[in-house]
């Protein structure tokens, strides 16, 4: 079997979902290639994106932690990537009034990774500290509570000069492997790299130029900068995996569900949504060092309350609960908001007349059209987040368990693997995919004739099986 056949069946065994956001992504791909070959995109931005995506993808990670899987509604997402930011910026930054000099701390470990540690552990007591007055409290409350918290926390940075420099924020923070052995003194030791430019061209047709860009030292800061969310993200991904399949993952999508239920069952609620609190706002303060050795630059105003919405939409539009669809959300939202930085200065600022050549007749757009595309297009760096609630309008309506919802990520590969087909991972498809409905019912047909009962009724029983199973699978989505 070729490596396409293989894709092709690949492709196939996934839903609609699944196949819809792998052309997306894919897409998007072959247009980031591109704007590179063609100069529209340098490397070194190229790879700028990627971290960004990378940093969004940790913080969907921490939302879904505490939202996705015990219903925690926690609107201090900002408040936490702040403290992770501000956590390691005070110590290794070297216009912080209380940062430490030098790369390394005693000579031996680099500031970056105590920076790292400081912030996860002060990320985990404002964690607690926030968490035993709020978590009692009703779902709506703790909305209001969390919201406050981020106010507070940013309110306190802006102001507290002595210590955190106020608004002018921390200036001159160090790359994050700067002092290591090796990785630190990669980017310079790394050789400067010029690709010529090209000219292509359709003779008297279409001309244009392509390639013609330098790889030196920032490219492979940015390189090293995007190898090291990868391992955050991956890290990150392969526990929240382990952990919402795990029994614990089990009792929290209880506590989502029916919290009465779960405290019937004997089980520590309040402890167990400190738990879940906690390590979320460890994941996010994770994003928040890595973006601050990323741009080597912080300010109150990372910890705007957009951020944290920008967060939500994220978590929702990929399906709350869901791993991957954390991931997609990322993805999503940083296409949005990079990708259309400089759209507006693509589009021409006024509609064009829609004259008929050869005669006098011409018809222009109505005014209310026309003036408000220009007034789109001429504020498009603002109007541009109208996108982005626009797409969380249509996906609550349409699609309000996400793009990516969570069922087929609880399923083990190896209980996929002994399945007969996919109405293992999604009884809803079973009914949906005829094909597939007639494979089943075929197979309890002969099994049954092999026992020595008549067919009609194995088929019988076989349908009413797949509609009790979809019930009770409608039931649960119903229920989250």
């Amino acid at each position: 079997m070729s490596v396409a056949d293989r894709l092709g069946g690949r492709f196939d065994g996934l839903t609609a979902a699944e196949q819809g956001v792998s052309a997306f992504v894919v897409g998007l791909s072959v247009l980031l290639l591109f704007g590179l070959i063609t100069g529209g995109l340098s490397p070194t931005y190229f790879l700028y994106l990627v971290g960004l995506v990378g940093m969004y993808v940790l913080l969907s990670f921490g939302l879904n932690a505490q939202w996705g899987y015990t219903g925690l509604i926690n609107f201090s997402v900002a408040a936490f990537f702040g403290l992770g930011a501000y956590g390691t910026a005070l110590l290794t930054a070297s216009s912080s009034p209380i940062g430490l000099s030098g790369s390394l701390l005693l000579g031996v470990v680099p500031l970056t990774l105590v920076g790292l540690f400081v912030a996860i552990v002060l990320a985990a007591v404002v964690a607690v500290a926030i968490g035993v007055p709020t978590l009692r409290l009703r779902a709506d409350y703790l909305a209001i509570a969390s919201l406050g918290l981020a106010e507070v926390v940013r309110v306190l940075i802006l102001n507290q000069q002595d210590v955190t420099n106020g608004s002018a924020g921390l200036r001159g923070l160090p790359g994050f492997f700067e002092g290591w052995p090796l990785l630190g003194t990669f980017p310079e030791t790394m050789p400067t790299l010029r690709v010529a430019e090209l000219e292509v061209s359709i003779p008297g047709v279409y001309s244009t130029r392509i390639l013609g860009f330098t790889l030196d030292t920032p490219f492979w800061q940015a390189l090293v900068n995007v190898a090291l969310v990868f391992v955050f993200v991956a890290v990150v991904y392969a526990v929240l995996r382990r952990a919402h399949r795990s029994p614990w993952g089990r009792v929290l999508r209880t506590v989502r569900a029916d919290e009465d239920l779960a405290e019937a069952l004997g089980k520590d609620t309040y402890s167990l949504k400190m738990q879940s609190f906690v390590l979320g706002s460890v994941i996010m303060a994770l994003a928040g060092v890595f973006y601050a050795h990323l741009n080597l630059f912080v300010s109150p105003g990372d910890l705007e309350p957009i951020n944290t919405f920008y967060v939500w939409i994220a978590v929702i539009l990929g399906g709350s609960g869901s791993n991957r669809g954390a991931m997609f959300g990322g993805f999503v939202v940083i296409a949005i908001r990079e990708g259309t930085r400089f759209l507006g200065d693509l589009l021409p600022e006024a509609l064009p007349s829609l004259g008929i050549p050869f005669t006098d007749l011409a018809v222009s757009f109505p005014e209310l059209v026309a003036t408000t595309y220009a007034t789109v297009v001429n504020n498009f760096a603002s109007t541009r987040l109208l996108a982005v609630g626009l797409l969380i309008v249509l996906v609550m309506r349409f699609r309000p368990q996400g793009v990516l919802p969570p069922q087929r990520e609880l399923v083990w590969p190896a209980s996929v693997a002994e399945s007969s087909g996919p109405g293992e991972t999604n009884p809803r498809e079973t009914i949906e995919d005829g094909a597939t409905a007639g494979a089943h019912e075929t197979a309890a047909t002969d099994a049954a004739a092999d026992e020595g009962s008549a067919p009609d009724e194995s088929a019988d029983t076989a349908d009413a099986d797949d509609t009790t199973t979809a019930d009770a699978d409608d039931g649960g989505e119903d229920r989250e």
